[in-house]
């Protein structure tokens, strides 16, 4: 079995054309553990298997903790309904996984369905480690939303799931007649747990991500939009890694998450918009 370097390595070897580099914007071609532009800007593979595209360092509140958590609640199936709505649409497609955290969406949708080469990045340099360990043979990289270390035309699909979006990036890097598939939380996401967590911030419980839905049909007017909506049943082992996998918790006080770990919640609901269109 390949070390994850050594695999990481064969990808790049394999698909060096899907790579621009982030400072000169030129093309930029396989060396024996990373990549390398015609203006010799050079980026070495991490012993983990990583590219990093970044000219400096971003701390993030997003850590290694709260991306294991993630990873947990996505493998027990809390997403699953998800996944199965977006499978067909991946298949065979060479996608780009934008905000992948720790990488359980595509890793998931790489073992539902058949993917070309594809890519996964974040610009947080924990989730991209843990993103590592996933067993499909993906590629993982930590780059900048707003200046995409990849070529013109490079993907077929672009995955975006609860992460911000650059259209003009996307539009870029998209194939004549590639797809954009975005992932929007609705105003029932995770309801319970802002219940829990804010029980008397009314605000805090109720949101709307409109906004968000309606850049989107700005962009792609011809825009397909669907609900996926339910209710998932929490496998005991997992109760409490609902309540640290997402940024709910950073304004929760401690006496507050004490309480809710004390009697954990066994139901939590999933109410999300699915936004499909084509390149423009």
């Amino acid at each position: 079995m390949l070390k994850k370097i050594d695999r990481s390595a064969l990808f790049l070897k394999e698909n060096a054309p899907l790579f621009q580099c982030p400072l000169c914007h030129e093309a930029m071609s396989a060396l024996e553990k990373g990549l390398i532009c015609r203006n010799h800007h050079r980026f070495d593979l991490s012993k983990k298997g990583t590219l990093y595209f970044l000219d400096h360092q971003i701390k993030t509140e997003y850590d290694h903790e709260m991306f294991f958590h993630r990873g947990a609640m996505i493998q027990s199936g809390m997403y699953q309904p998800l996944l199965d709505k977006i499978a067909p649409l991946c298949e065979n497609e060479q996608i780009l996984d934008v905000g992948c955290g720790e990488g359980s969406f595509l890793n998931n949708l790489a073992n539902q369905t058949t993917l070309g080469p594809s890519v996964g990045f974040d610009i947080s340099k924990e989730g991209i480690y843990l993103a590592t360990s996933q067993p499909a043979n993906l590629f993982w990289c930590v780059a900048d939303l707003t200046n995409l270390p990849f070529a013109n035309e490079s993907f077929s699909t672009i995955l975006n799931i609860f992460s911000p979006s650059n259209y003009q990036e996307f539009n870029r890097i998209l194939k004549k007649a590639g797809q954009v598939i975005k992932v929007v939380p609705r105003s029932g996401y995770l309801k319970e747990l802002r219940a829990a967590f804010y029980p008397e911030d009314e605000q805090k419980q109720s949101y709307s991500n409109q906004q968000v839905v309606d850049k989107f049909r700005q962009i792609y007017p011809e825009m397909m939009q669907q609900q996926v909506s339910y209710v998932f049943d929490i496998p005991e082992k997992n109760r409490l890694s609902l309540l640290e996998m997402s940024p709910l918790e950073w304004g929760v006080s401690p006496e507050r998450k004490a309480k809710v770990q004390e009697n954990p919640l066994t139901k939590i609901t999933i109410d999300l918009d699915v936004l499909v269109s084509k390149k423009n």
